[in-house]
């Protein structure tokens, strides 16, 4: 089985090599996923675990985990926002030639921002991107995104001691009260958004992915949605059948106006626009935003800014 291992891994050496011409990328599109099994049987996942001090969504051969901001109450226009519609940072690994390809939106306090990067850094984590995504939110929270490729345990511990740096959680307490109903009609959602959604810690989430791939140093950020480069959309229910929606729409420079004048024709503020990635391909642009009001009237003017992306529907 080593052999093997070591096999395919200089299979995808070679195809990852530069200059390859169009007949071996094909072969890199074959080969790729033996390799990633191949490099995903040498993670020690559960050392990983130990690190972070819990368990990820596992996804294919992406592990995510999950740092939401429990520990902040943070409100905008009235409405308490829930950890799963705006505050839940997070970091994924994918195993990867040398180890694993790590990303993540870590959320945090304005105070916390420079104490965290300066770890982070010192570890020789990348830091790719810092930003709002809200606007009028108390206390104001920020989202730092951080990169890294090498030996796993390494980045978990370097997530984990940067994270120590902010008052973000590093214990996980379970719960045994049930998840909070979403009060919204989820089928008609569903139908409108034309992709399924699910229901997270009272918020009702959808993933849409982009038609095209979405490469990151030459390697494939799939699945798209725990790589964070699929169109996220929220709704949290503020009660009459209203809510609080807020996400990113993952957009090509030529979509980003006709998303902008399709979200605000349709009472929809943008409230960020910038990038999370510095070398991603193609060039992407993540545009955010926020609402409260009908769910279904917001879901159709969601429906409008999705039609002028290359995105997927079912």
């Amino acid at each position: 089985m080593r052999n093997t291992i070591s096999a395919l891994i200089g299979i995808g050496s070679c195809l990852l090599a530069p200059g390859v011409n169009a007949q071996e990328s094909n072969w890199r599109i074959f080969a790729e996923p033996f390799v990633s099994t191949a490099h995903a049987q040498d993670v020690d996942w559960q050392k990983i675990d130990e690190v972070l001090g819990r368990k990820p969504a596992v996804t294919g051969d992406v592990h995510r985990y999950g740092f939401p901001r429990t520990d902040l109450m943070v409100t905008l226009d009235g409405v308490t926002i829930k950890p799963a519609l705006a505050l839940g940072g997070w970091v994924a690994f994918k195993p990867a030639h040398g180890g694993v390809m790590a990303m993540g939106d870590l959320v945090l306090l304005d105070s916390e921002i420079n104490p965290v990067m300066l770890k982070m850094i010192a570890s020789g984590l990348e830091i790719t991107a810092i930003h709002n995504h809200l606007l009028k939110a108390s206390p104001e929270t920020f989202y730092m995104h951080v990169a890294g490729h090498g030996d796993p345990v390494k980045i978990a511990t370097a997530i984990r001691d940067g994270l120590a740096e902010s008052k973000t959680p590093l214990s996980v307490t379970a719960s045994t009260a049930p998840p909070p109903a979403v009060d919204l009609d989820t089928a008609q959602l569903d139908q409108i958004i034309g992709v399924k959604g699910q229901a997270n810690g009272g918020v009702y989430q959808f993933n849409v992915p982009r038609r095209d791939p979405v490469t990151e140093e030459g390697m494939q950020l799939s699945p798209v949605g725990p790589m964070g480069v699929a169109i996220g959309i929220n709704f949290q229910p503020t009660g009459a059948g209203k809510a609080a929606i807020t996400g990113d729409f993952v957009l090509t420079s030529d979509e980003v106006n006709p998303v902008i004048t399709a979200l605000r024709t349709h009472g929809i503020d943008v409230t960020a626009l910038h990038s999370h990635m510095l070398n991603e391909q193609p060039r992407l642009f993540f545009m955010h935003f926020w609402a409260n009001d009908d769910a279904i009237k917001l879901a159709r003017g969601l429906r409008a800014a999705l039609d002028r992306t290359a995105s997927t529907k079912s």
